[in-house]
């Protein structure tokens, strides 16, 4: 299989696997948490480097723990290819989610164990997600925890209704891009019905729109219907490829919905009357995810 290289992790390989062209929606969904939570606007770049570590790390992790289906399925991946040792992307994912947690853990108690919750759910899908068809909403568990820990690192309350409300739309917009994803490696979908879930984030984010924050309501409700209507428009594009099923649909739907990730974390910030800033910043994560995955596959 290739496992055993000249090299621990080749240049590129350290790219792909941690398929860091996403990592602008770790970026949109650590200042979501923070601002739906209401915790403070300083911590939000402890709150990223951490959520970076830990999507890195559980990325490796995944790659490494799925090398002999890889072998089969996607042998272009970097370990099947040679391009990685797996005993070094095993080290190197451990090592990474380590940080991350030492990174939260030192916010205080609230953000370790929020950190560690995060961890577990991690590890608990790299390691079944190829055993069983309700893996998917472990992976929507993990982007879940991500609004959390980053709420936690930051002194935001974990029970805000809006933290709560975006949390719920945004496990269901992962739950059905996973769901897809697993049909990647055969370009195909099956049964589409499990793709319903993609209408609540969509209904989250409107809802939120039309009736504003706790603290700015209505403040920036044009931004953020727009900014749900962009949301719509991106997950009406990804049913499409799911529905003509030509080839390179399915992957390229999968990627969209991440991207379109950041923009369902845009319209929560503009809802709540988070920080202008703070909503182009996350708004412009959707274009940037799409850019980097031309150039690293996010899937």
């Amino acid at each position: 299989m290739g496992s055993a290289p000249a090299v621990l992790i080749r240049p590129r390989a350290v790219l792909i696997l941690g398929r860091v062209s996403n990592l602008p929606t770790v970026l949109s969904n650590a200042l979501a948490g923070i601002i739906l939570s209401g915790g403070a606007w300083p911590d939000a770049a402890r709150a990223v480097l951490a959520l970076a570590l830990f999507y890195i790390g559980g990325m490796y992790l995944n790659d490494a723990m799925d090398v002999e289906i890889d072998a089969r399925e996607r042998p272009s991946r970097p370990i099947p290819r040679g391009d990685a040792s797996r005993a070094a992307v095993f080290t190197a994912g451990f090592a990474l989610l380590a940080l991350g947690l030492a990174l939260a853990a030192a916010t205080g108690p609230r953000g370790g164990l929020a950190a560690g919750a995060l961890a577990a759910a991690i590890l608990l899908y790299d390691w079944m997600h190829k055993r069983t068809a309700a893996a998917p909403l472990v992976m929507g568990l993990c982007r879940l925890l991500c609004y959390g820990t980053a709420a936690a690192m930051a002194g935001g309350r974990l029970d805000a209704p809006a933290l709560l409300a975006g949390g719920a739309g945004l496990f269901c917009l992962v739950v059905g891009l996973t769901y897809a994803a697993r049909q990647e490696a055969y370009d195909r979908l099956g049964a589409v019905w499990p793709l319903a879930v993609l209408a609540l984030p969509l209904a989250v984010a409107i809802g939120a729109a039309l009736t504003g924050g706790e603290t700015a309501p209505l403040a920036l409700a044009p931004l953020a219907l727009a900014l749900s209507l962009a949301l719509g428009l991106a997950i009406a594009a990804g049913l499409r490829r799911f529905f003509r099923r030509a080839p390179g649909d399915v992957p390229r739907a999968v990627a969209l919905l991440i991207a379109a990730i950041a923009l369902y974390d845009a319209a929560l910030i503009a809802a709540a009357g988070g920080d202008t800033a703070a909503v182009a910043v996350a708004a412009m994560c959707f274009p940037l995810t799409l850019t980097l995955q031309r150039v690293i596959p996010g899937t």
